[in-house]
C-alpha cells in the first residue's frame, strides 16, 4: 500500500468515526431528556445499571444505524476537502487514474462493511434484546408492552394445530384453547380449556376447565376436568408474529425461527425476512455510499464543501426515503422480501455507476 492510499484511509476512516462521534451524543442527549423521569421513578436503579444495560446497546444500536449516513456524509466532507486544497488535482498530475483512486476508499468501505455485517447479524440483535428488557421493566407501562394476541392459530407439526381465542402476555394466560391431532384429514385427538396459564419454570401450560375427546374407529372418549397440566411444542414467545420482534434474535436464531414458522403454516412471515436480508444489504450500501460521495465531490466546485454536502445530504435523505418504503413494502402479504430489501441498493448502484462513469470520463 502505497502512502497515499495509507493517507487517504486513514483520513476516510477517521472523518467516519469523528462524524458518529458527533451523531451519536445527540441521541444519547435527546433520549435522555425523554426518559430522565421515568428512569427517577425506580429507586433501585442505578446509574451503572442504566448505562451497562441500556445506553450501551443504545449506543451501539444507533452507531449500527447511523454508519451509513456517516459513511456518506465523512466521505463526501473529506474528499471535498481533498478537492478544495487541490490535493485530488495533484493525484491526477500523477498519472493516478480515477479508478486508482478509489482503492483505498473501497479498502475503508470493505472493513466498516466487515463491521457492520458482524454488528447486524449478531452484536445489535443481542444488545437490542437486553435493552428491551430494560425498557419493558423500567420504561414501557403496560399499555405500552406488546401484551395481547387474539385468534391466534398455529400448526405445531404436520399432525398437530393450536387455536387461541386470547393470550395475555402481560400474565402469561390464554382464553378459550384448543389443541387437535390429525390422522391424514380426520381429528383422531382434540382438547379444548377455558383457560391456560404458561408456567415458564417448568416450561409447560395448565389448562382449566378442559375437555378432551378422543376418536376411535368405533367410538368417542370424552373427558372433563379441573387442570390439566400439558406440554406443547411453542412458549409464549412464539405467539408474537411481529417485525419488532426479530430485531432481538441473532441471524442464525432468526432463521431458524423464519423455518420453524413456515412449518407450522405461519402466514406472512415477510417482515423477519426483510430484516434478516437487510442485515446484510445495508452493510453492503457501504460500497455504493462511498462510490456516489467520491464521484460527487472529487472536483472543486464553486460554492466548495457546502454545494458537495448539500448534494449527499439530500440524496442520503432519498436513499432513507427508499428504504423505508422497501421495509414497508417488503413486509406485506405477497411481496418478494429479498428483492424489496435490496430495492435501495439497486437504484442507488445504478446512480453510482453513471457518477462513476461520467466523473472518469471528465478526468
Amino acid at each position: 500500500m502505497k502512502i497515499i492510499d495509507k493517507y487517504i484511509l486513514f483520513r476516510y476512516l477517521k472523518s467516519v468515526f469523528f462524524t458518529l462521534f458527533i451523531l451519536i451524543p445527540i441521541a444519547v442527549v435527546i433520549d435522555v431528556s425523554e426518559k430522565v423521569d421515568k428512569f427517577l421513578r425506580h429507586d433501585d436503579l442505578t446509574f451503572f445499571h442504566i448505562l451497562k444495560d441500556y445506553y450501551l446497546n443504545f449506543i451501539l444500536y444507533y452507531a449500527n444505524t447511523f454508519l451509513p449516513l456517516a459513511t456518506f456524509i465523512a466521505c463526501i466532507m473529506f474528499t471535498s476537502k481533498l478537492a478544495s486544497n487541490t490535493e485530488v488535482i495533484a493525484i491526477s498530475s500523477a498519472n493516478i487514474s480515477f479508478t486508482r483512486f478509489l482503492r483505498p476508499y473501497f479498502i475503508g468501505a470493505s472493513i466498516l462493511a466487515v463491521v457492520a455485517l458482524g454488528m447486524n447479524h449478531f452484536v445489535v440483535p443481542k444488545g437490542n434484546e437486553i435493552k428491551y428488557a430494560f425498557e419493558q421493566e423500567y420504561i414501557f407501562s403496560k399499555t405500552e408492552n406488546r401484551s395481547y394476541v387474539k385468534n391466534f392459530n398455529l400448526q405445531l407439526n404436520d399432525s398437530a394445530k393450536i387455536f387461541i381465542k386470547n393470550f395475555s402476555l402481560l400474565n402469561n394466560r390464554g382464553y378459550n384453547f384448543s389443541y387437535a391431532e390429525f390422522d391424514g384429514i380426520k381429528v383422531k385427538y382434540r382438547i379444548v380449556a377455558d383457560n391456560m396459564l404458561w408456567d415458564k419454570e417448568n416450561g409447560n401450560f395448565v389448562l382449566s376447565n378442559y375437555s378432551e375427546r378422543f376418536i376411535y374407529p368405533d367410538r368417542d372418549s370424552i373427558a372433563h376436568g379441573d387442570k390439566r397440566v400439558m406440554t406443547l411444542d411453542f412458549t409464549p414467545d412464539d405467539l408474537m408474529i411481529s417485525g419488532s420482534k426479530s430485531m432481538e434474535m441473532t441471524s442464525d436464531k432468526l432463521s431458524e425461527f423464519i423455518t420453524k414458522s413456515e412449518r407450522r403454516g405461519v402466514k406472512n412471515l415477510n417482515a423477519y425476512h426483510v430484516e434478516l436480508y437487510q442485515r446484510t444489504s445495508l452493510p453492503i450500501s457501504a460500497y455504493i455510499l462511498t462510490l456516489i460521495a467520491v464521484s460527487l465531490s472529487s472536483r472543486k466546485k464553486r460554492g466548495g464543501t457546502g454545494v458537495n454536502l448539500a448534494l449527499g445530504i439530500g440524496m442520503m435523505f432519498m436513499y432513507v426515503f427508499f428504504m423505508k418504503v422497501a421495509v414497508v413494502l417488503g413486509s406485506a402479504p405477497n411481496s418478494n422480501a429479498l428483492f424489496m430489501a435490496w430495492l435501495p441498493n439497486i437504484i442507488f448502484s445504478i446512480i453510482a455507476i453513471y457518477l462513476y462513469y461520467r466523473e472518469k470520463q471528465q478526468g
